[in-house]
Order: C-alpha cells, then sequence, then structure tokens
C-alpha cells in the first residue's frame, strides 16, 4: 500500500527506554528475530571484521547442535534441495476439479533460452486454434515472435539512445538500460504488440534454430554491436546539437536516418542465426492432418491467421493484474522505458489484493480459457523430478539449519530477493468446498521430463508469496479494476524498479 503522510510524533516520556522507543518506531515485531537489537551488546570486533572470536563462537554453537552436524555430513555430498518434504509433495497432488475443457499438446520446451513469455503465450493462443481445427499435436512458431520482438527491441534501446542522448554516459538511467537492453524475457503488453503487428503462424513454417533454442551467443554479440551503435548515435546527437543552425526536429530526422543504417548489422546477424521470417502481410499456406488423419490446408498472411483463431478472449482485450504489495492497491502502473515496438502498446498494470487474482484464474478457467501468469519460479519449487511441486512448505530448511526465513513478499521485492522470472500456463484449479482454490495445474515449457509430465502442481500459499501477474481478458476480469486499466491516470515506476524484471 502506498505510504500515509507521516503524522507529527508526539512528546516522549523522558521515562521511556530505549528499546521501547526503537520498538514503537520501527515496529519490530515485524521483523525476524535476528534483527531484535540487544543495546547492551558489545560486538566482538570494534572494526566490524569478521574476527576469529567470532567464529569461534559460531564454531561452538554449530558443533554442539547434533542436528547441524547431520546436516553437515549430508549436504557435503548432496544439493540442499535434496532436503525436500515428503508431506508437502503428498499434500498437493497433481489432481484437479475443474479443467479447461480440452487438453493441448505436445508439452513444449524453450531449451537454453529466456522465451518463456512467448511460449506461454502460444500455449494459450494454441488452445482455441487446436480446439477449432480439430488437431491432435500443434505449436505456434515461438522462433517467429522471437525474431521480431529481438529486432525491434534492437531499435527500440537504439531509439532510447537517441532520447537520452543529452544524459552522461554513467547516468544512472542509460548505465541500466544499456546493461541487459535486448534480454529473451517480455512482458504482456509487448506480446500483444508482436501479436497485433506481425500475427503468429505454425512452427512448421518458421521452425527452431539452434540460436533460438541456444539464444546466449546471439544475445552477446547482438549487445557488442548495439553498444557500440548507440555509443555512435550519442556522438552524432553531440554533434548536432552544439550546431545552433540545426532544429531539433531535423537533428533526430538525421539521427533516425543514422539509425536506420546501423539496423542492417542487427538485421543481418539475426537472419543468418535464425532464418528470415514470413512478412505479417504475405500470404502462405499451411497444410495439415487434423486428429483423425484427414488432410486439410489453410492460406492467408499471419495478421489473418491470428485473427481467425485468436478467439473471443483476445490478446488485445486482456491486461494484467499484479500483486505488489510495497504499492497502492486500485491503481494502475508502468514502469520507464520499457518495451519493445517504439510507439507500441505500453507494459500497464493493474495492482490488486491477491484474492482477485485467484479469483481471476478460477473464473476464467471455468470459462474454458487457460491463464498466462507471472511469477518467480525458482523460489521453494523443484521441477526435476516427477513431482514437480511449488510449495513454500516443500523444503525443510528452516529445521535443518536452525534458521527462520520470514520476509514479507514486500521485502522480496525491495531487497531483490524475488521478481517476476518465468511465465506459464495455469490450466487447472483444486476448489475446496468453500469455493477457494487449494492448488493450480501448471503447464510449463521445460519439455516433457520435467515435473509430472511437463507439468507442475502450484500450492495456494505459494501462489499467495510468488504470484505477481496473471493476465485475464476484460469481459472475465472484476469491473472497477478494468475501469482502472482503461484510465489515463497511471502511476510510471522507474526502470530499475522490480516490476519492470521480465518473465
Amino acid at each position: 500500500m502506498g505510504a500515509s503522510p507521516s503524522k507529527p510524533a508526539a512528546p516522549e516520556s523522558t521515562s521511556k527506554s530505549v528499546e521501547s522507543v526503537f520498538e514503537e518506531k520501527c515496529s519490530i515485531r515485524s521483523l525476524p528475530r535476528h534483527s531484535v537489537l540487544d543495546l547492551h551488546a558489545a560486538p566482538k570486533s570494534a572494526t566490524g571484521a569478521v574476527s576469529l572470536d567470532n567464529v569461534s563462537t559460531w564454531e561452538g554453537i554449530a558443533a554442539a547442535d547434533d542436528k547441524i552436524q547431520l546436516a553437515r555430513t549430508v549436504l557435503a555430498h548432496n544439493n540442499v534441495k535434496t532436503l525436500t518434504s515428503r508431506n508437502a509433495q503428498i499434500a498437493i497432488p497433481h489432481v484437479f476439479n475443474t479443467e479447461v475443457d480440452f487438453k493441448t499438446g505436445p508439452v513444449t520446451d524453450q531449451k537454453s533460452s529466456g522465451r518463456c513469455w512467448l511460449f506461454a503465450t502460444t500455449n494459450v493462443l494454441r488452445f482455441e486454434i487446436m480446439r477449432k481445427l480439430k488437431l491432435k499435436e500443434f505449436q505456434l512458431s515461438q522462433s517467429y515472435l522471437f525474431f521480431w520482438d529481438k529486432l525491434n527491441r534492437s531499435n527500440y534501446y537504439l531509439e532510447l539512445a537517441i532520447e537520452n542522448s543529452d544524459l552522461p554516459v554513467d547516468h544512472r538511467l542509460v548505465d541500466f538500460l544499456s546493461r541487459d537492453l535486448i534480454s529473451d524475457g517480455g512482458q504482456w503488453d509487448m506480446v500483444v504488440n508482436l501479436l497485433e503487428n506481425y500475427g503468429v503462424i505454425p512452427q512448421t513454417l518458421f521452425p527452431e534454430t539452434l540460436h533460438s533454442s541456444l539464444s546466449s551467443p546471439l544475445n552477446k554479440l547482438l549487445k557488442t554491436k548495439l553498444r557500440e551503435h548507440g555509443l555512435t548515435l550519442r556522438s552524432m546527437s553531440e554533434s548536432l546539437r552544439a550546431d545552433p543552425t540545426i532544429s531539433s526536429e531535423a537533428a533526430i530526422a538525421t539521427l533516425r536516418a543514422k539509425k536506420e543504417t546501423l539496423m542492417q548489422d542487427v538485421y543481418t546477424i539475426m537472419t543468418a542465426t535464425l532464418g528470415v521470417p514470413p512478412k505479417p502481410n504475405v500470404p502462405f499456406t499451411w497444410d495439415y492432418y487434423d486428429e483423425d488423419g484427414k488432410y486439410h490446408n489453410w492460406t492467408g498472411t499471419p495478421l489473418e491467421f491470428y485473427h481467425a483463431f485468436k478467439g473471443k478472449y483476445s490478446p488485445a482485450d486482456s491486461f494484467s493484474l499484479i500483486n505488489d504489495p510495497r504499492n497502492e492497491f486500485t491503481k494502475l502502473y508502468s514502469v520507464d522505458k520499457l518495451g519493445n515496438i517504439w510507439g507500441g502498446r505500453p507494459v500497464l498494470y493493474v495492482n490488486t489484493e491477491i484474492e482477485n487474482l485467484k479469483q481471476a484464474v478460477i473464473k476464467s478457467i471455468k470459462a474454458g480459457h487457460p491463464v498466462f501468469f507471472g511469477c518467480d519460479v525458482g523460489q521453494f519449487s523443484d521441477s526435476a523430478n516427477s513431482v514437480g511441486v511449488m510449495d513454500i512448505d516443500l523444503f525443510e530448511w528452516e529445521k535443518t539449519f536452525n534458521i527462520t526465513l520470514s520476509m514479507t513478499k514486500a521485502q522480496r521485492l525491495e531487497t531483490n530477493e524475488s521478481a517476476m522470472t518465468h511465465a506459464m500456463v495455469i490450466s487447472g484449479v483444486h476448489i475446496d468446498g468453500n469455493g477457494r482454490p487449494v492448488r493450480f495445474k501448471v503447464e510449463n515449457s521445460w519439455g516433457p521430463d520435467r515435473g509430472e509430465k511437463g507439468f507442475m502442481v502450484m500450492s495456494e500459499k505459494w501462489f499467495n508469496e510468488f504470484v505477481y501477474q496473471v493476465v485475464v481478458h476484460k469481459s472475465l476480469a472484476p469491473r472497477e479494476l478494468v475501469k482502472v486499466f482503461e484510465s489515463d491516470e497511471r502511476i510510471v515506476l522507474p526502470a530499475w524498479d522490480p516490476m519492470g524484471a521480465l518473465a
């Protein structure tokens, strides 16, 4: 929630202890137990360095604890993730009483790339295509969207280089933008930009290449070239600004003409590594078999294919609900300088209570529509085996190490402990007799050998703590939140805010 204005402090009684004043001002009861200060304690190291006296004290405590000694024996040869709770695994089986009414396949695999948001989107979109065309298995081309995103993201970075060329190169914004300028990740509004401008095509018409499935070498080369191009544009901009006879409009036109020449390098690299994609307005013919083995074909452009099969829950009419406890609820948020298509739809979030995210998922699943969502998948989850569990009680770390993991969701965001790192699809939910969700069925894009044949099961407690975003169609969202989304009153978060993390 947003912070309310500070109230004048009441005069403090001189009889209050230092500890009581600290407790009142800092709400000490909400802090982890190690944050409770003993104001009479003296450090063993006056300089703040780690002293051998400290080490002796710590070792004395650990050595006297049989449980820690056992942990040392076990963990010398095993990953800490082997400390899984059998009870947690049993408590949330892969069984759901409410699922979408059509099963898609195959389980997709993004391999060694960060394209989860594109896989999650195409996994949602293929649902309607497969149902309508009666297909047994089908994938849309993730590489097609990947190509157009990467090309536009490169242009976006160079446009930002022009826009911010008057700032010093070591300015925080310029530095931030040049760090991870064209990552594989993205956000919902960015994929809507791609769909509305380029459409989609079947995967067979633009299949994977080595560099779409293993993207880091391509990204490294593109980043190197784009940073170089950004410096070129900054230098040109400085020269143009120094000439009083050149208007700002003429300077921008000159810089953009140069940028278009520089983008040739980007296009050359991308087409050599990813292939030359179909153009969105040029017709193609797709030959296919239905589930009964009967031959069919479809002819049209990528944009026509998208509009023919996007279904009644159009991506363009869907938006992101987020749960960010740092900020005020029932407000519209955006993130500065975040996007892919220059001049396209901005990234927009409606911040709301976590219950609204869960209810939006339930309503969507009951309507037969799978849900794109963003989360921090690396937290308390295990997909490396057939269990495929996402639950905050999954690992026995607190018991093993005699520690408490007590940060709140807001504190994790504030300290960079957590952020949206991955996008997946919810296609089922188990609801108890009171109408509350108990667990969720999650379709991942890490292949069929991860989790339960490619699927994960997520507990409600995990949802509360590590789900940050669900995408919902306007017709399935609370009316008051749709009004917030459609309003022009948005709060712009800085470019480096955790809500700018790309799934």
